[in-house]
């Protein structure tokens, strides 16, 4: 991956880690612990765990709001990820539900971290168990370019204590000045994930691989484990 300056940074957290399920009332917590810190399977932690708290508001009438925070490594001194939310959540007549919100994504550690400070909006679209995903930055890790993911999604139930995630999507730059990968427009990203819930606690675990050659895209086995709380 090249950029216009140097920095050891890629893309931003787990698709479906910020966005809030309406099921959520009020205030709520969760609490996870991942192996390695994964975006569109690469790497943001190089390679090492991560904890990531989350703080949730569900306002009780679709609206939500919330902050969302993680360790980094980026191999400079920028250590944490800091992020804030509000969305807006419906489910339509026919079934399918609408999910939206704008993301502020803050960066902590040295004097140049807030320079990738940036903004994103988002728009979901769930039938039944399957997704599709949209995400859009106009500034994308304050480089100066846009920035694009779409996302199709699959959820498989095995039973009442298991599922399979399947996903498959595509990052996108718009300005190949301000921001590229490997040389490149665009990568695909896919992941295989199973879930269960034992004893109070979420638990992930499965693949993710990308189409990006560099250490940072490479192969990686993701575990996650993760704990909710309401008030």
């Amino acid at each position: 991956m090249t950029r216009t300056r140097q920095l050891t940074k890629s893309a931003i957290a787990f698709a479906f880690v910020l966005a809030p399920l309406s099921a959520q009332a009020n205030l709520s917590a969760t609490v996870t612990l991942v192996n390695n810190y994964l975006f569109n399977g690469v790497s943001q932690t190089d390679k090492n765990p991560a904890l990531q708290p989350n703080l949730n508001y569900d306002f009780g009438n679709g609206v939500y709001a919330g902050l969302w925070s993680s360790n980094v490594d980026y191999g400079s001194g920028i250590w944490l990820e800091f992020d804030g939310y509000v969305g807006y959540y419906t489910e339509l007549d026919n079934g399918i539900t609408v999910d939206t919100a704008i993301n502020q994504y803050t960066y902590h550690g040295d004097d140049t971290a807030s320079d990738l400070n940036f903004q994103e909006v988002y728009a979901k679209f769930s039938y039944q168990n399957s997704q599709l995903n949209f995400w859009y930055a106009w500034d994308y890790f304050g480089f100066g370019g846009g920035h694009y993911i779409i996302q199709a999604a699959h959820t498989f139930p095995i039973n009442d204590q298991w599922n399979v995630f399947a996903a498959v999507d595509r990052s996108t730059s718009t300005n190949l000045d301000a921001w590229n990968w490997e040389g490149k427009r665009a990568f695909t990203h896919g992941q295989v994930m199973a879930r269960t819930s034992f004893n109070g606690f979420d638990i992930g675990l499965g693949v993710h691989t990308t189409t990006l050659k560099e250490r940072w895209g490479d192969t990686a086995i993701l575990l996650s484990i993760s704990k909710a709380f309401t008030f």
